[in-house]
C-alpha cells in the first residue's frame, strides 16, 4: 500500500507563502496537489509527471510552483502570493504506471488576515 505523507499546511496572511511536501512510500509516475474548499468540489492545483511534465490550474499560475525530488519520492508545491480564495485543504495525490490513484490524508491551508 502506498502511502502519503504531507505537510507544510498553516495559517498564511494574504499576499504571504507557504510551501507543502509530500513523501511517498514508493516512486510514483505523476505526483501532485489537489485541494477541496468547504462547498467545492476537489480540484486540481498541480501536478507533475516523473519525466518532468507539468500541469497547472489557471487559478494558481504565476503563484504557485510545483516540483520534484524524484531521489527522495518527494513533491513539492510552494505557494506564492497567496490568496483568501486558496483556502482549502491541500490533499498530495499520486499515480502510478498502472493508473492506480493514491491520496493523502490532506494538510489545511488558510489565508486570512
Amino acid at each position: 500500500q502506498v502511502e502519503l505523507v504531507e505537510s507544510g499546511g498553516g495559517l498564511v496572511q494574504p499576499g504571504g507563502s507557504l510551501r507543502l511536501s509530500c513523501v511517498a512510500s514508493e516512486r510514483l509516475y505523476k505526483m501532485g496537489w489537489y485541494r477541496q474548499a468547504p462547498g467545492n468540489q476537489r480540484e486540481l492545483v498541480a501536478t507533475k509527471t516523473s519525466t518532468g511534465s507539468t500541469d497547472y490550474a489557471d487559478s494558481v499560475k504565476g503563484r504557485f510552483t510545483i516540483s520534484r525530488d524524484n531521489a527522495q519520492n518527494t513533491v513539492y508545491l510552494q505557494m506564492n502570493n497567496l490568496k483568501p480564495e486558496d483556502t482549502a485543504v491541500y490533499y498530495c495525490n499520486a499515480i502510478n504506471l498502472a493508473g492506480r490513484v493514491y491520496s493523502g490524508q490532506g494538510t489545511q491551508v488558510t489565508v486570512s488576515s
